[in-house]
C-alpha cells in the first residue's frame, strides 16, 4: 500500500501456528526529502538576525524578533521606531502584537521570543504582562538592557537565556553605530 515516500508491505504471520503478527515497514529508495532545518535556539535567533537585517537596510537601529510556538514562527518584527515615528516600535512590541493577534490572546505563555539584543525595560514589562515562557537574546545590552534595571522585570515563569549568536548580534550593532558615527 503506498503512503507518501513510503510503502508499507504487511508481512502478518500465521496466528494459527502461535506466531505474533508483525508489521514491516521499507522504506522505498526514492529521493529523500529535504531535511528541515533543526529549530533550535540558533536557528530562530538566526530569524531574528534577518528581521534586524530588514531594520539596517531600512536605517533603523538594527534589531530584529520572532515569537515561536511550537517550533512556528507566529510573530516577527524589526525596529521601526524611525519610520513609524513611534518611540514604542520596538521590535519586540511588534512581533508581541504580531503574535497576540495571530492567536487572539494577549497571553503567549507557551511561547518564545528570540530577539538579538537584550530588551529594555519597556519590551521586558511587555514580555512580563504577555507571561512569555521564555526570551531568548543574542548581545548583551549594559547601557539600555533590563538586566542593569532589574532582574526581576520578566515574569517569575519566563525562562531567561543570553548569548545565543551573540557575536554575530554584537557585530551588527557595532556596525551599524560605526557607520553612523563614522
Amino acid at each position: 500500500m503506498e503512503r507518501g515516500n513510503f510503502s508499507y508491505s504487511l508481512g502478518w504471520q500465521s496466528l494459527r501456528e502461535g506466531r505474533i503478527a508483525a508489521l514491516h515497514c521499507v522504506a522505498l529508495a526514492m529521493p529523500k526529502a529535504p531535511t528541515p532545518p533543526l529549530l533550535t535556539d540558533e536557528y530562530f535567533m538566526r530569524q531574528a538576525l534577518a528581521e534586524a537585517r530588514r531594520a539596517l537596510a531600512a536605517g533603523e537601529i538594527p534589531i530584529g524578533a520572532v515569537v515561536v510556538l511550537a517550533g512556528t514562527i507566529i510573530g516577527r518584527g524589526y525596529n521601526q521606531t524611525e519610520q513609524l515615528h513611534d518611540v514604542t516600535a520596538h521590535a519586540e512590541m511588534l512581533a508581541l502584537t504580531a503574535a497576540a493577534n495571530y492567536l487572539g490572546n494577549k497571553y503567549l505563555t507557551d511561547c518564545t521570543l528570540y530577539v538579538t539584543v537584550e530588551p529594555c525595560v519597556m519590551c521586558a514589562g511587555a514580555s512580563a504582562w504577555a507571561q512569555l515562557g521564555a526570551v531568548v537574546f543574542g548581545a548583551a545590552e549594559p547601557k539600555t538592557g533590563y538586566r542593569r534595571h532589574s532582574l526581576g522585570l520578566l515574569h517569575p515563569r519566563t525562562r531567561m537565556q543570553a548569548g545565543v549568536c551573540a557575536d554575530e548580534c554584537t557585530a551588527l550593532m557595532q556596525t551599524f553605530f560605526k557607520e553612523k558615527r563614522g
